[in-house]
């Protein structure tokens, strides 16, 4: 795990980390090998010209330095096979093998830079023979150096977190903007912030199929704790509908990361009111803008009869819990459905107070919903724990996970931490939190971390419905298409994150809204109903 010490400092890469990039290397330097045997073994027959024996010898040698890096790299790649993450004793003899292989570049190089020199000097020998010196010298393999590799991100995944009106909203702005629905035209409707071609605006009419006069106010102002929202009229749900954008923008970003707590002034009888700063930060710009600004008396202006509903996504879906709770006195028929809303929004008795009149959808191991600071503690731990217990080498945990995403699988079913036994190995910088006594740190007990006094744990909005997907599925046609189930779930069970490899793509409203199209349209999903005797919730 520590990264490997050589030339008197210590580099980014552990002795376990290459195996990959040794075998890559081994098969080109092995096809590389073949072909130069290849060439000298065909044509040594017509190496009897002016300064073929000069390339014989040349070729002879290349052979001979080209097995010699050959059976380097392959016993770089033995000893890095062995051992595990948290015990490199087997890996001691790596730092000797490297400083070999980079000794063998010195040889490699200057061999090549006499080859290009002979064949420049004009050797009349077979023509064919003269292209393959070439070709070894000017075609290049890829050159392995494990002292100044970096270690880089395996994947990257655009976090874009959009939301909407009704459950299509939750797709807003993450549809293809096609060319014909950018046009200029003059609206009956309110349009803020920088959509001059209206190409964002087309977006949000093909995806809802509402009409233009439909839309009281579209914003697409986006600053840091000012998130972009839309109000509608949904006739067919008789619903004023206010739509809250999620993550989309760096702004957005800085608005998650607000993540410490904040009291709530509200005018409800409820004690200790606290929520995440930067989502109630933008949750008051949107209530001022609705309030001062007068849009929900516009929208009701226009159809009294219609109930208030408030929608979002991600950091769309925590502003819009909050801001409902804000409209609650004014509107006390209001109704939020948050889709993959974050954990660490509310506090105890806010969730519990939210209960009547909010619902949270929540995709099988999403990771927002499970995400809150003293969630991030424990993973730590976790984490840490797992590593430490793991008595596998990191290239076959590598290549498990590679199998289940492209062929599927139960990941719980392979086993990844050992059972008993406490963290006692720390890692990279835990000595010194464990020399200084940090209270961060208690490798005994399986619950999550105790939060600081600044830091109070904080909860998901409302009652949770949770899909899960039921069996699995590949990422090839051969595999049945998945299948969901839903159920009421207790926020207890979002109390821990959960490593997986959909934890990232359950997030994604596209995949969400695929659930749901799943679920409505299967008649053998079952919505379990709530046994415990809990309040009950308009979900229609």
């Amino acid at each position: 795990m520590p990264g490997m010490v050589l030339f008197g400092r210590r580099w980014a890469i552990a002795s376990d980390d290459l195996v990959f990039p040794g075998v890559f290397e081994l098969f080109v330097r092995v096809l590389w090998w073949i072909g130069i045997l290849t060439l000298y073994l065909v044509h040594r027959g017509k190496l009897d010209c002016p300064g073929g024996v000069l390339l014989s010898s040349y070729l002879i040698v290349l052979i001979i330095l080209l097995a010699v890096i050959i059976g380097t790299v392959s016993a770089i790649v033995c000893v890095s096979m062995k051992g595990t993450i948290c015990n490199p004793g087997p890996r001691k003899s790596m730092s000797k093998l490297l400083y070999v292989r980079l000794a063998l570049f010195l040889p490699e190089m200057v061999w090549a830079s006499l080859g290009a020199a002979w064949i420049e000097d004009g050797v009349q020998c077979d023509r064919t023979v003269g292209n393959g010196i070439i070709a070894t010298v000017a075609v290049r393999t890829r050159t392995w150096c494990p002292a100044t590799l970096q270690q880089g991100s395996l994947f990257s995944i655009s976090n874009r977190t959009t939301s909407g009106t009704t459950r299509s909203l939750t797709r807003w702005s993450a549809i293809p903007q096609s060319p014909p629905s950018c046009r200029s035209r003059t609206t009956d409707y309110d349009l803020v912030g920088g959509d001059q071609l209206t190409c964002h605006f087309g977006s949000i009419l093909q995806t809802t199929g509402l009409q233009y006069r439909d839309f009281i106010h579209v914003s697409f102002h986006d600053k840091v704790y000012e998130l972009p929202f839309l109000v509608a009229l949904d006739h067919r749900k008789e619903s004023v509908v206010v739509a809250v954008r999620g993550t989309m923008s760096l702004q957005d970003i800085l608005t998650d990361l607000s993540a410490e707590s904040e009291p709530l002034d509200l005018e409800c009888d409820v004690q200790d009111c606290w929520a995440h700063k930067g989502i109630s930060q933008a949750a008051r710009y949107i209530y001022r803008r609705l309030i001062n600004d007068g849009i929900l008396s516009q929208a009701f202006s226009i159809a009294p009869e219609y109930r208030l509903v408030i929608v979002g996504h991600s950091l769309g879906a925590g502003a819009a819990a909050l801001l409902t709770i804000m409209l609650r006195n004014p509107y006390p028929q209001v109704r939020c459905y948050a889709f993959s809303p974050p954990r660490g929004l509310l506090s105890k008795s806010l969730c519990e107070y939210s209960k009547t009149f909010i619902v949270s959808l929540v995709l099988g191991k999403d990771v927002i919903p499970r995400l809150s600071v003293t969630n991030l503690e424990d993973l730590k731990r976790r984490i840490l724990r797992v590593i430490a217990h793991c008595n596998k080498p990191k290239y076959k945990i590598l290549l498990r996970g590679c199998w289940y995403e492209l062929f599927g699988g139960h990941p719980e079913d392979l086993p990844t931490e050992l059972d008993g036994g406490d963290l006692t190995q720390p890692l990279l910088g835990e000595r010194s939190l464990l020399a200084h006594g940090s209270p961060a740190y208690s490798f005994s007990s399986d619950s999550p971390l105790e939060s600081p006094s600044k830091y109070p744990p904080l909860y998901p909005p409302g009652r949770i419905l949770h899909l899960e997907e039921v069996g699995t599925s590949g990422r090839f046609s051969c595999y049945p298409a998945a299948r969901y189930s839903v159920k009421w779930s207790h926020e207890s069970e979002f109390s821990k994150i959960l490593i997986g490899p959909k934890m990232l793509t359950d997030h994604m409203p596209d995949i969400l809204m695929r659930a749901l199209d799943s679920v409505v349209s299967d008649r053998a999903a079952c919505v379990s109903c709530p046994t415990q005797g809990g309040p009950s919730v308009d979900v229609a």
